[in-house]
């Protein structure tokens, strides 16, 4: 593993001819969630079966928020009270009418460094997958949506709708993009049924759905890193 700065984010990167991104092969792109630290998905690099090159590529969010304990980063903050309102009294937490606060400025972090990528590290857009977990999955949505590059695919572990109103209209544009989409029934952070209506989105304007429940709750679980593998290969073999 190597570490670099790109557009302004610590970035972690494996996997590739030399186990720290070396090469000019394909590049899958994950963040990590809100509370996490910038390393929290890097040992993924180890399990997810792809192909010969592929690169791996952790940008670290940029917002360093106390837990008390360890790093933990955000790509924007969260209402927690909030949070802990609604899983009181048993509400659902639909954030699909919501523009999360913060999310536009993660969003121009995220359009900065992926230049910088496909710039430095020869990282064609059309052999790039993004990708995340939880809040980066969210992230990544957004960034590949408002960006006019040519992304291979999509991949969304644990995500959930947001910015309905927006996505909408940048869905029908990416008609046919291969998307990778997990979620635990039991997940007690993201309701299942949210992220059964973003599959719903996504499918209705057209992306081709790979959908994934699983029986746990806001996690990656193994047999979805082994499908998450199959997919990469399929997306990859195509571009």
């Amino acid at each position: 593993m190597r570490t670099e700065q790109l557009g302004g984010l610590t970035v972690r990167v494996t996997g590739g001819t030399d186990g720290r991104g070396g090469g000019q092969g394909p590049a899958l792109v994950l963040l990590h969630g809100f509370g996490a630290p910038g390393d929290d998905l890097v040992a993924l690099g180890d399990y997810v079966e792809v192909p010969a090159g592929t690169r791996f590529v952790f940008p670290e969010a940029p917002i360093s928020i106390p837990m008390g304990f360890g790093d933990s980063r955000a790509w924007w903050m969260i209402d927690m009270a909030r949070i802990q309102a609604d899983r009181a009294m048993g509400k659902i937490r639909d954030l699909s009418g919501e523009v999360p606060r913060g999310m536009p400025e993660a969003r121009e972090r995220m359009r900065l460094f992926l230049g910088e990528l496909h710039k430095k590290f020869g990282a064609e857009p059309s052999r790039t997958l993004l990708g995340g977990f939880s809040q980066g999955a969210m992230l990544s949505c957004d960034a590949l949506l408002h960006s006019q590059q040519p992304y291979a695919g999509l991949v969304q572990l644990s995500g959930t709708l947001v910015a309905k109103q927006e996505w909408g209209p940048l869905l029908a544009k990416r008609r046919g993009l291969p998307v990778f989409q997990s979620h635990g029934t039991q997940d007690p952070i993201l309701a299942y049924v949210m992220a059964e209506r973003l599959r719903d989105e996504f499918a209705q304007a057209g992306l081709k759905v790979e959908w994934m429940p699983f029986r746990g709750g806001h996690e990656i679980p193994e047999p979805v890193l082994r499908q998450l593998g199959h997919f990469i290969k399929v997306v990859l073999s195509k571009s």
